[in-house]
């Protein structure tokens, strides 16, 4: 049940044609979401077109929409065959000797902070996992930002999601790490970021 107050939530997987209508939205999350630590992404239409073209052309793409009672998203996840997104995902598996064919990548998982604290990020790993087990996978994969833990940006009250990640059986796979860029807030350029892996099996 719902706070007092808060809009319960429903979850749904996306049909194929829907993804495409959804994209826009999901831009829209991820530049809102993102702009918190660890990620201080400065929002970008034109990065966010790139980007999410690429997910969407995967015909292995999963969209999991989150909704509030007036039917509005408000939280998405995503995920699709590691090999079908992004190479800087892909490199450092092929350069383990690790075929990324064999995993199932799960990218963003996106919530307003108004709608947390319902178990949506459990349900988001949960519905992608289920999706990628119906197509085949064994093992499930994600990356989280890495950050020094002096950085000037980062709240005192952060709390990382390490612990709950293990909790629902991930573990950080070791040797693994990918580098993507994009622009922090403030920042006129892109900037190489270190991104840790963690994995489980499905």
């Amino acid at each position: 049940m719902a706070a007092a107050g808060r809009s319960a939530l429903s979850f749904s997987v996306l049909a194929k044609g829907e993804i495409e209508a959804a994209l826009d939205d999901l831009a829209q999350l991820r530049i809102s979401v993102f702009s918190a630590w660890p990620y201080l992404y400065e929002g970008d239409a034109a990065y966010e077109a790139r980007y999410l073209s690429t997910f969407a052309a995967s015909p292995g793409a999963v969209v999991v929409a989150a909704r509030d009672d007036a039917g509005r998203m408000v939280g998405a996840a995503t995920a699709a065959p590691l090999a079908d997104h992004a190479n800087e995902f892909a490199a450092p598996f092929a350069g383990a000797g690790l075929d990324p064919k064999d995993f199932f990548y799960l990218a963003e998982s996106v919530l307003l902070p108004g709608y947390r604290g319902q178990g949506a990020g459990r349900t988001f790993f949960e519905m992608r996992e289920a999706e990628g087990r119906a197509q085949g996978f064994g093992r499930a994969v994600f990356a989280s930002v890495i950050r020094p833990t002096d950085h000037p940006a980062r709240p005192d009250d952060y709390v990382p999601l390490d612990g709950f990640w293990r909790r629902i059986g991930y573990r950080p796979l070791e040797r693994l790490q990918a580098e993507f860029s994009w622009r922090d807030i403030g920042k006129t350029a892109e900037s190489v970021k270190r991104l840790q892996v963690w994995g489980r099996d499905l």
